[in-house]
């Protein structure tokens, strides 16, 4: 993958480079927030510090996500909660605190490219099960050929899980993608809505509960 890294501490950003090098990725390295606001485009991931010398790593993720949706890994030596929740609900894919273990930060690297190919891949934009069909672009469910109407929400619920039919998909995910922000306290009220979901599909068994984890839509 061509990685952008901004870094600005010559051996920190030399020891990485290296790495990323013997991993088979082609890092590129910028020393200001600047450069990765106008270098950005043509690269597959960015590597961040957030104590960047011109702008804080945390405006330049913001004003990055005003324009694109490169996967962005945060690596820090800035681990308190306050920053760490900041990055990732202003579109960080990833945090990691420094010092970090390279094999670590080659993993998690995979792991974020993973997802973004995953959600690069064309979607399936119609999905069955037994009797029940949705329709993610036209927003439309259907059961035993006769549509039921479901609220904003409840259909965000459902297509969340139905995009994702067969697998396990956790709580925290639902809330981050459904409400936007997965540390908001509105657990009880996913729970609520799925019981909603539930009734008005008259299949409880289509919605499954793994508990302590999350939901599965079919089998």
């Amino acid at each position: 993958m061509r990685v952008l890294l901004a870094e600005d501490d010559d051996g920190v950003a030399g020891a990485l480079t290296e790495a990323l090098y013997d991993a088979g990725h082609l890092p590129d390295r910028v020393r200001r927030g600047e450069e990765v606001l106008t270098r950005h485009r043509g690269t597959d991931l960015l590597l961040l510090d957030l104590g960047l010398p011109d702008l804080d790593g945390l405006d330049v993720l913001r004003k990055l996500r005003a324009v694109s949706a490169l996967p962005v890994l945060i690596l820090t030596a800035r681990g308190d909660e306050r920053s760490v929740v900041r990055g990732l609900r202003l579109g960080a894919d990833d945090y990691l605190v420094k010092p970090v273990r390279l094999a670590e930060l080659l993993a998690r690297i995979e792991a974020v490219a993973r997802r973004a190919a995953a959600l690069a891949a064309p979607a399936q934009r119609s999905v069955r099960a037994g009797d029940v069909e949705v329709d993610l672009d036209a927003r439309r469910v259907q059961v035993g050929g006769v549509e039921v109407r479901l609220t904003t929400k409840e259909f965000e619920i459902l297509a969340a899980l139905a995009s994702r039919a067969g697998a396990a998909v956790s709580r925290q995910q639902l809330l981050d993608e459904v409400w936007g922000d997965a540390y908001l306290a509105v657990s009880r009220s996913l729970d609520v809505h799925i019981t909603q979901l539930r009734a008005k599909l008259g299949r409880p068994e289509l919605l499954t509960t793994i508990r302590g984890f999350g939901y599965r839509f079919g089998g």
